[in-house]
């Protein structure tokens, strides 16, 4: 049985497109951070400055890899949230959720 995760509301994940990096990364094992990039539709600089905070709170890992189809020596690199990462977006979403529903204090 899977209890509901106690509400904790993060800063860190709390920045718009960190939330929207979260929540593509909430369902699957891993994406690729040219399929993050362009379903935020953002650039990669950009991309790169939140995925570093993420990483640096722990909260995803990067995975790199070379690529079969490429012929030069660019490698793809693959996002996925952490165990860590997993609680902390799921905690974030209960506190929204009290928030939204207006029983923070309850």
């Amino acid at each position: 049985m899977t209890t509901a995760p106690e509400p904790a509301f993060s800063e860190v994940i709390h920045a718009p497109l960190r939330l929207r990096i979260c929540g593509l990364l909430r369902r699957v094992d891993e994406l690729d951070f040219a399929v993050i990039r362009d379903a935020l539709q953002i650039d990669d600089p950009r991309l790169s400055k939140h995925l570093k905070v993420l990483t640096d709170a722990g909260y995803v890992a990067l995975r790199k890899e070379s690529s079969p189809a490429r012929a030069d020596a660019r490698r793809l690199t693959w996002v996925r949230l952490t165990p860590a990462g997993t609680a902390a977006l799921e905690a974030h979403l209960a506190a929204l959720a009290r928030i939204a529903d207006g029983t923070l204090f309850d």
